[in-house]
């Protein structure tokens, strides 16, 4: 049944003026936590600071040059990751959801970030960087990829094809793979053990501005390649038959997502380590917002997902301040609150 012109025009209303609030929101956040820190630095500077970047000598330079280099060359390039790394984790877990059909579908419950995590352990302490910098990233997609092959391996394997079953798998999976990653730091340099820490439990710190253009580009162009499939995914989510029925090769399809998915999660977690449930809970709450029409949902996740991530870190670097606590902590306590929620939802109703 077609929807009536009011309620769809209702709809695009209240669509653009969540897009309103949400950019609005976005870069009130991104100047929040270039501002907060050890060292606080005023709101009109920061702003100063990038009009000086974009357009220089447009405004007379007030600040010192320490706070130029706290503000332009540490926090701007960390923001903005978190912006790049909360949008795509949080598309792979809204279509994920959608072909698996399955609320609690997830990059990290399904074991692909385990495998990014493994890839990037393994570039760092054993292969070294052999093609320069794209030599995490490429192992860690790999080792994404890899881990997604074997969660559909072990499900077939083990008939475990439904989509509550799949999960399973990938849990499975997922403690297998971190095992493998153990024995790796386990035979690899002592003195390193620092910097794998950092990708076992999550964190921005090491963004910079030159790196910044691979998870651009691995969002950019995944990212559309998502938006452009919203709806084959919206059939997915009515099931294989019904899939099926309108001409769409679900298995073929369903391996395609997983592999985009596998190269976001593999190229973040390359930067920014494991980072846990915001591919679960950030579909589910702009579902309450927009509906479940992959149109609407996979932008306004990318939005949300960008704006959660960046108030993660701004937690992460305020509450031990000096220190810096590990993002995948914030992430962690708020998604296993939020999973354990899900839960009795979904089993309740």
């Amino acid at each position: 049944m077609k929807a009536s012109p009011l309620r769809s025009g209702l709809f695009r209303r209240a669509g653009g003026a969540l897009w309103c609030v949400g950019a609005l929101a976005l870069i009130g956040s991104l100047s929040i936590a270039v501002s907060v820190g050890a060292v606080s630095v005023p709101l009109e500077v920061v702003w100063g600071i990038l009009i000086n970047k974009i357009a220089p000598d447009l405004i007379v330079q007030s600040w010192s040059a320490g706070r130029e280099a706290i503000v332009w060359d540490i926090r701007f390039p960390r923001a903005i990751l978190a912006c790049f790394v909360g949008a795509g984790l949080a598309m792979v877990g809204a279509s994920l959801q959608a072909v698996t059909r399955n609320p609690l579908a997830d990059p990290h419950l399904l074991g692909i970030s385990a495998g990014g995590a493994f890839g990037a352990i393994l570039a760092l302490l054993h292969t070294g960087l052999f093609i320069g910098l794209l030599t995490v990233p490429l192992l860690a997609f790999l080792g994404s990829l890899g881990a997604t092959l074997l969660v559909l391996g072990v499900s077939q394997f083990a008939s475990a094809t439904s989509a509550d079953r799949l999960v399973l798998a990938g849990v499975a999976v997922s403690f297998i793979v971190m095992s493998a990653a153990n024995v790796l730091i386990f035979m690899g340099d002592p003195r390193a053990t620092h910097t794998v820490v950092f990708w076992m439990l999550g964190g921005l710190g090491l963004a910079q501005w030159d790196q910044l253009i691979y998870p651009a580009t691995v969002l950019a162009l995944c990212g559309a390649y998502l938006w452009l499939k919203s709806g084959t995914l919206n059939a997915m989510t009515l099931g294989d038959e019904t899939a099926t029925t309108l001409g769409i090769p679900v298995a073929r399809f369903r391996l395609g997502i997983f592999v985009i998915g596998a190269l976001i999660t593999g190229v973040m977690v390359a930067f920014s380590g494991i980072i846990g449930f915001v591919g679960l809970m950030i579909p589910h709450i702009v579902r309450l917002l927009v509906g479940g029409d992959y149109r609407r949902l996979l932008p306004l996740c990318a939005l949300c997902g960008a704006i959660f991530l960046v108030w993660a870190d701004i937690i992460a670097r305020t509450v031990m301040a000096p220190d810096d606590m590990p993002i995948g902590i914030v992430t962690g306590l708020i998604g296993g609150v939020f999973f354990i929620w899900l839960l009795r939802r979904r089993f309740a109703s």
